[in-house]
C-alpha cells in the first residue's frame, strides 16, 4: 500500500451494515450471503460477533444440518473492530495480524464493514 495513501475506512467501508439474528438457521445465512453478494454479517447479539462464509463452509464440512444449526453455533465471537477514521494501511495490517478478512466498523455503534475484498479493490 502506498505510504502516502491517506484513505480512511469511512471512504471504503460497505454500508448499510448487514446484520442477522443469532437464532437464524445457517441456511438463511447462506441464502442472504448469496442473494446479497456479501460474505459476512454482524450478529445482533450485542457482543461483537460476526458470521462469515468461512463459518458456513466449516459447518458444511463438519456435516452440520443447515436447517437445524443456527448462527450462534458457528459465529465468530469477540471480533476486532475498526473506527471510520482509521487509515486503510492500518486496516490491512490488522487483517494480517489477526488473520481475518472482515472487520466491523464501529462509531458508537456498528456502522459498516470493511473486508479484504475492499482493501484489494482499493489497492487496484
Amino acid at each position: 500500500m502506498d505510504l502516502n495513501d491517506r484513505t480512511r475506512v469511512s471512504e471504503i467501508m460497505s454500508t448499510p451494515l448487514e446484520t442477522i439474528g443469532a437464532s437464524e438457521p445457517l441456511r438463511e445465512v447462506a441464502r442472504r450471503m448469496d442473494g446479497d453478494g456479501i460474505s459476512a454479517l454482524v450478529v445482533t447479539t450485542g457482543g461483537g460477533c460476526i458470521v462469515t462464509q468461512s463459518d458456513i463452509v466449516g459447518a458444511v464440512a463438519a456435516g452440520r444440518d443447515l436447517d437445524e444449526a443456527v448462527v450462534r453455533d458457528v459465529m465468530t465471537e469477540d471480533v476486532e473492530t475498526v473506527t471510520p477514521d482509521l487509515m486503510m494501511e492500518e486496516v490491512a495490517a490488522m487483517m494480517t495480524m489477526y488473520e481475518v478478512k472482515h472487520l466491523p466498523v464501529v462509531d458508537d455503534d456498528y456502522v459498516g464493514m470493511v473486508s479484504s475484498t475492499d482493501v484489494a479493490a482499493h489497492l487496484s
